[in-house]
């Protein structure tokens, strides 16, 4: 999917490096279709990096896409410079009026809080309850997730006695569920966090299924009957020194941290890390696009509801 970006944005050039389709805005305006519009509300800190690696997974399929980036107006960013989110975000007030095929949730590393204790929670809430009449389809990731799934569902998270740390196989439980079109029976994800949803407390809820899970990192997928809305708890989207960055930045500090699990060879951190979930990630992003956007959005978008 050619991805319709600023030619400013940083990511412009880093993705155009790696031969990722990237349209112009004037080339995007001459082609007689209605892309796709689609929401990233970026709540992680180093805001560039997953701009980066989310536009990298949604240019990767054959239709055109329009992406808006939004960041909370109730939380000061400290990790962004205030001219990148004022040239490239918006807040929710400049957009609560508007309607998107699709909408992205990110992380956040406020996870060891109460949700209501996080600055941007209220807002957060708006937006999500504005999400269910206003967005075909939203993807919540990580902590987006965990708090999509205790907003939307009363399913609270619970902390882990350690740091979940690294690269965990997952299986696919429902071999038919379309997001996982394409899937093989087993496939690798990245995580990091502190915290989880236990697998009981989403069978309760009978709106909800699980599409996905690990044996050492838990659930990984769920979503609602429809996919109106999609809930993963892991980091498809990560790079492949993302990992990396986080294991330096906490050992650097002093920190305790463990080494990754199935990141460097021999668990050696002098290695290289052997990246196995790239193609997965290209795939989750490409099936959610396909089949839970394109494929049932209404094309008169003001009809979304």
């Amino acid at each position: 999917m050619p991805i319709k970006l600023p030619n400013e944005l940083p990511a412009y050039k880093t993705l155009t490096n790696e031969n990722i389709f990237i349209m112009e805005e004037t080339r995007a305006v001459t082609q007689d279709i209605r892309p796709l519009r689609i929401a990233i509300l970026n709540l992680m800190p180093t805001k560039i990096d997953t701009e980066t690696q989310l536009f990298r997974l949604l240019g990767n399929t054959p239709l055109q896409v329009e992406v808006e980036l939004l960041h909370t107006k109730s939380h000061q960013s400290k990790n962004t410079a205030q001219s990148h989110l004022a040239a490239f975000y918006k807040t929710f007030d400049d957009i609560r009026d508007q309607s998107f095929d699709g909408m992205i949730i990110t992380g956040a590393p406020v996870e060891q809080m109460e949700f209501e204790d996080v600055e941007y929670w209220p807002e957060l809430c708006e937006i999500m309850e504005w999400s269910k009449t206003h967005v075909h389809s939203t993807f919540h990731i990580c902590w987006g997730a965990q708090a999509g799934l205790y907003y939307h569902f009363g399913i609270p998270k619970k902390p882990l006695p350690e740091k979940l740390f690294g690269v965990f196989q997952h299986k696919v439980e429902r071999s038919n569920y379309i997001l996982f079109r394409g899937f093989d029976d087993e496939f690798m994800v990245p995580h990091s966090r502190h915290t989880t949803v236990l697998r009981e407390d989403i069978e309760k809820c009978p709106d909800l299924k699980i599409m996905a899970a690990s044996e050492k990192a838990g659930v990984y997928a769920i979503s609602t009957d429809e996919g109106r809305q999609i809930f993963i708890t892991g980091h498809s989207e990560y790079d492949a020194l993302t990992l990396d960055k986080e294991y330096r930045r906490d050992k650097n500090a002093g920190l305790p941290i463990s080494v990754p699990v199935n990141y460097y060879p021999d668990d050696d951190d002098t290695k290289a890390p052997v990246v196995s979930w790239r193609s997965c990630a290209h795939m989750l992003f490409a099936n959610w696009l396909n089949y839970f956007v394109y494929q049932t959005t209404p094309y008169d978008i003001k009809q979304i509801h």
